[in-house]
């Protein structure tokens, strides 16, 4: 191993490089395999667990320059013989997934000094309150597997078999609503159905939920279950889903999350909810923007390889 102290600040070449892989407020992370392989000669045949304790020992020396070029910094630049700058290190990161500014995802393997092999999210789609927790559970252990080392293949292969799950019916449709919380229904509900009408009038710029809400209440009305089971109604926690071309040219249907769905409307929702929609705008969209953030080219299309591979 080389020394620490003779290392250059540029360590892989003298041009100007920047390191810094994020940074956000008081927090910065850096890229530190260039340090390790200037380092360690015999950085690819080091395990990741040696790699982890080779980069805390440095990160952990670092942080103590760092520390001292602030005394520095105060004393020639501000005139001041004390500060509150310190640098600390908080955790080792074997991998990282960086999409914008506090939406990312990194794969702990060291906090503070202990050992702690763990995933940390923030800000990402798939961990909101309105993400069908079933596909953010698939899109988390894509992510886990990708920071891991999965190659991409595999988690092709992965996203196809899922795909094929929600568009066969194996996932049941309760677990594939959008859950949202319904608010200011009445602000867009204008009327309720006049005589010899089967829906409610709404106003411009109702949202997908609302829209999904009032058709569960029409049909629940037209079909004389609301007697038997109650209407939807501001506050309540729903789920609701695309639905495909029906007699009644309903865009989408929503239920209530935990609550028994009438048998009649399950049974319209089994017939014509749009599973490829469900997919597609929930997920793929999702999928598509990880995968090219990876240089990857997500591909679903099981003749795709067929066609250009001869």
């Amino acid at each position: 191993m080389k020394e620490l102290e003779t290392t250059p600040w540029y360590i892989c070449n003298e041009e100007d490089t920047n390191y810094c892989a994020y940074m956000d407020t008081d927090s910065v992370y850096i890229h530190a395999e260039p340090i390790l392989r200037y380092l360690y000669s015999d950085f690819d045949t080091m395990s990741d667990e040696q790699k982890d304790e080779a980069l805390e020992k440095i990160a952990l020396k670092y942080q103590d320059v760092i520390t001292a070029s602030y005394d520095i910094l105060a004393e020639n630049c501000f005139n001041v013989k004390s500060h509150r700058l310190e640098m600390k290190t908080e955790c080792v990161i074997r991998s990282a997934y960086f999409r914008a500014t506090r939406r990312y995802a990194q794969w702990f393997t060291k906090q503070e000094g202990i050992i702690k092999e763990s995933l940390d999210v923030k800000g990402l789609e798939f961990k909101k309150a309105n993400f069908p927790p079933i596909l953010g559970k698939f899109f988390k252990d894509i992510l886990v597997d990708v920071l891991k080392g999965a190659p991409k293949d595999e988690i092709d292969e992965r996203v196809k078999a899922f795909q094929q799950q929600i568009l066969d019916g194996t996932l049941p449709l309760k677990d594939l609503g959008n859950p949202q919380s319904v608010k200011k229904l009445d602000k867009y509900v204008s009327r309720g159905p006049r005589a010899g009408e089967m829906f409610s009038t709404l106003e411009k710029g109702a949202t997908a939920a609302i829209k999904a809400t009032v058709a569960y209440n029409d049909l629940l009305r037209f079909w004389k279950l609301n007697t038997q089971y109650p209407y939807i109604t501001q506050g309540s926690k729903v789920k609701w889903i695309y639905l495909k071309s029906n007699p009644y040219q309903l865009e989408s249907i929503a239920f209530m999350a935990g609550a028994d769905i009438p048998p009649k409307i399950n049974d319209f929702i089994e017939e014509y909810a749009d599973r490829k929609k469900i997919f597609d705008s929930i997920l793929l969209n999702k999928l598509e923007g990880f995968f090219d953030d990876l240089g990857w080219v997500l591909n679903l299309n099981p003749y795709q390889q067929m066609f250009f591979n001869f």
